[in-house]
């Protein structure tokens, strides 16, 4: 497949209402309820979110972001950061400073009032991290993400289609979940580079035209 350079079509940015929400209705609900809250300078709070990878933690921590949680570049930035909420993705993958200061940002907004989102890949005492951090990650909300059925992400795919201005054929969508890799991140891009490759050339979104796309990937 030739390199495509167009990018006529914004991808849509991760926020809560594009999220499909499947088995996850609470811990979303949640985030709707405590962001709500902390617009009007709410009480303090701590959520994790935790679950395997494509169960959607990364796009509900970039859906915080876009409401105003700070995410910072690092956590040393964190440290030094003023904000309502802050929104850490792959808490997992910190190292003993920034456990550290994961640490004291908690220890921060609980005492004035802010909140914390993460996300992580185990539950918290699964964390292979100090003791006193994964207490404080368990202190308040802790949600398990259920990964999408083969339904949920069909209509996932769906609706992002429509979020892209086109509609995605059933048949389509039935070979992208039988031959694609699963997690919805790739579907998504898979999807994406169909949507440019058929406005580059022209041509109807159709499975022989996602067997030309994703040569040899998927055939």
């Amino acid at each position: 497949m030739k390199q495509l350079v167009l990018d006529l079509i914004p991808t849509p940015l991760p926020t809560l209402a594009n999220f499909v929400i499947g088995q996850n209705g609470e811990a979303v609900a949640a985030l709707k309820s405590i962001l709500d809250k902390q617009a009007n300078a709410g009480p303090s709070a701590v959520v994790y979110l935790w679950g395997q990878p494509g169960s959607g933690k990364t796009h509900l921590m970039q859906a915080c972001a876009h409401l105003g949680c700070s995410t910072a570049a690092s956590m040393s930035e964190a440290g030094s950061t003023s904000s309502r909420c802050f929104a850490i993705d792959d808490v997992q993958t910190l190292s003993a400073n920034e456990q550290q200061t994961l640490f004291n940002l908690i220890n921060r907004q609980q005492a004035a009032g802010g909140a914390v989102f993460a996300a992580g890949s185990v539950a918290p005492r699964d964390l292979p991290m100090r003791r006193d951090l994964t207490s404080r990650l368990a202190s308040g909300l802790v949600f398990q993400l259920t990964p999408l059925t083969d339904g949920e992400k069909a209509a996932a795919l769906a609706a992002h289609a429509r979020g892209r201005g086109f509609a995605l054929r059933e048949e389509v969508i039935a070979y992208l979940l039988r031959h694609a890799r699963r997690d919805m991140a790739s579907l998504i891009g898979t999807l994406d580079v169909l949507d440019k490759y058929s406005i580059e050339t022209g041509r109807e979104i159709t499975v022989p035209l996602l067997r030309e796309v994703s040569q040899p990937s998927l055939v």
